[in-house]
């Protein structure tokens, strides 16, 4: 293999295997809206527990994505990236099932019990540390066995699964409800809408079996042989494959020594804003609750669903756009760009619920603020936490800004019912603010990575 040209078809395989990840990310995330209602049924309202023992139970999995992304940096330092991966895909399986079937080993069927939901808990529990897991380490492979030309439109294919497979799990719930009684949901329907992620992550699992470890990860652990190898076959060269390993080689270090800020606080904190920008811009909001939202502004229940579907599209689209641009315009252009639109859209929002104005202009200016979203932090924040930090930090610091972002994901996800219902144009007009900041936080101090390899990272904080 001496062409000295890239093994595209073959990146592109170890690229799809790695995005699995980020599909079972968006699955697992997103399909507890099919089946909250009859959890309610099943586990809340037999008990006689109140609504925040419902919410606590629905929003259980970010307890575990917020563990997944805090350890996840141990783990792939340790285990390595694939070997981590592996580990999420077990938990995906295992929360699959048990969430479907929580009765299993320990518990009869249709008796309700404290210890049920407490079970129910726990395997929810483990596939939100399958999430953070994934969430981490899924863009991390991907950024550390890509090419630095098309770096970031393979990490950007991330953030695609991970729309698509909460797109998908929309549909799958859809189709396992349509045409059924309420009573056969709320008994065993929403069962099947867990257990239908078993089926993906055991197929993000076996195929895990046939992908290299990253050459990055090979090289800190002195695998040289290896790297080389995986090297070669992705730049089509022994040659090129050297000389990649060779400047490799000259900033790994001992990892397992190095202290977290070897390179300044500078680049850590860089990557915790990033992380808590693109929560507090608000978008989980709008994901978790437009429903709601679209209720709230004067839509009826079907025409809100059906919103709900026409933005599932537009966030397909417009992650589609970043893709095809994260390598031609850079990072910085399509974050701050992003930042405006957003910007705008809420502020938008804000007005026109601060009138009491509701109609098609809430739902344009909603689809606004979600596609300029899409087209820059969504999959932008995930490449730029991926590739901006140097070798020999990368598994902790890309930890310690996952599981920034999940705190702050849990914090605007569960302070929203609060902040709309005490003013719903003041919370439209924050997140507009924080879209602005995050504009105002970019252009001062998020260097560009565009068409830089991994190894020059390390140049720009030194």
């Amino acid at each position: 293999m001496n062409s000295g040209k890239k093994n595209n078809s073959y990146i592109f395989a170890i690229t799809f295997v790695a995005t699995l990840g980020g599909l079972l990310f968006g699955y697992d995330t997103a399909v507890i809206s099919g089946a909250e209602q009859s959890l309610e049924a099943y586990l809340i309202v037999p008990l006689g527990l109140n609504s925040l023992v419902h919410g606590a139970t629905v929003s259980s999995a970010l307890i575990g994505c917020i563990i997944g992304g805090a350890i996840s940096g141990w783990l792939s330092t340790r285990l390595g990236r694939k070997r981590t991966l592996q580990v999420a895909s077990v938990l995906f399986f295992i929360s699959a099932l048990g969430s479907g079937f929580p009765e299993t080993f320990f518990f009869t069927k249709n008796e309700p019990s404290i210890a049920l939901l407490a079970m129910f808990n726990f395997y929810r529990i483990l596939g939100g540390v399958g999430v953070g897991l994934a969430s981490a380490v899924s863009p991390m492979y991907i950024s550390e066995i890509s090419p630095a030309d098309i770096r970031g439109r393979l990490v950007s294919l991330n953030q695609f699964a991970i729309i698509l497979g909460m797109l998908v799990v929309y549909f799958v719930n859809w189709g396992i409800a349509n045409g059924q009684t309420i009573e056969w949901i709320n008994s065993v329907g929403w069962r099947y809408m867990f257990v239908s992620e078993a089926i993906p992550a055991a197929l993000f699992g076996i195929l895990l079996l046939f992908v290299p470890e990253t050459p990055r990860y090979l090289a800190l652990v002195h695998e040289d042989g290896k790297a080389l190898s995986v090297l070669a076959r992705i730049n089509g060269s022994k040659e090129k494959a050297h000389g990649i390993l060779m400047e490799i080689k000259e900033t790994v270090g001992e990892t397992l020594r190095t202290g977290i800020f070897t390179y300044g606080k500078k680049v850590i904190i860089i990557g915790i804003l990033l992380s808590v920008f693109q929560q507090f811009v608000g978008i989980n909001v709008v994901l978790y609750y437009a429903p709601r939202i679209f209720e709230n502004l004067g839509a009826a229940k079907d025409a809100s669903l059906l919103q709900t579907i026409v933005m599932g599209f537009v966030n397909v689209v417009f992650t589609v756009v970043a893709i095809f641009t994260v390598d031609k315009w850079g990072r910085r252009p399509l974050l701050i760009t992003g930042s405006i639109g957003m910007a705008i859209g809420m502020f938008a929002i804000s007005t026109l619920s601060f009138n009491n104005i509701i109609g098609m202009s809430t739902l344009i200016f909603i689809i606004i603020y979600t596609a300029a979203f899409m087209m820059s932090w969504g999959p932008i924040c995930w490449v730029l936490i991926s590739e901006i930090f140097p070798n020999k930090i990368r598994g902790k610091a890309v930890a310690i800004a996952v599981a920034f972002q999940w705190i702050a994901n849990y914090l605007i996800s569960s302070t929203f019912p609060f902040m709309v219902g005490f003013s719903a144009w003041m919370t439209y007009g924050f997140y507009g603010l924080m879209s602005l900041l995050s504009a105002l936080f970019v252009w001062k101090m998020v260097p560009e990575t565009k068409g830089k390899s991994l190894e020059q990272m390390e140049h720009l904080f030194k």
